[in-house]
């Protein structure tokens, strides 16, 4: 548990644990998963002493994104995301695309 939480931290840093390890994450990594998304919250709501510069600019928090720049998330990366792969690549008729054609495209 990150050090100088509270117990409302303390709860979500257990809650955030004991869903990595649900999903078969081993115990190191689920405690460190949970310390730094709780480090990333207290930061963002002002209760570290000294945030980080990303963790206080980021319009979403971690909780709000729910995946969706893990380029893997709950159904891989968005239609926004595969999209700017398609204009990187330079793929023709991208903007009249849905994702699963997108997906197609990039040879998903």
């Amino acid at each position: 548990m990150p050090a100088g939480s509270d117990k409302k931290r303390e709860r979500q840093y257990e809650h955030i644990k004991e869903n990595a390890l649900e999903h078969g994450v081993s115990e190191r990594r689920a405690k460190e998963i949970a310390a730094r998304t709780v480090n990333k919250e207290r930061a963002r709501s002002g209760e570290a002493q000294s945030p980080g510069e990303v963790s206080t600019r980021d319009p979403k928090s971690a909780a709000r994104r729910g995946g969706e720049r893990s380029r893997s998330g709950p159904q891989g990366p968005t239609k926004d995301q595969l999209y700017e792969e398609a204009r990187k690549k330079h793929i023709d008729g991208r903007s009249h695309m849905n994702k699963e054609e997108l997906r197609k495209a990039l040879g998903r």
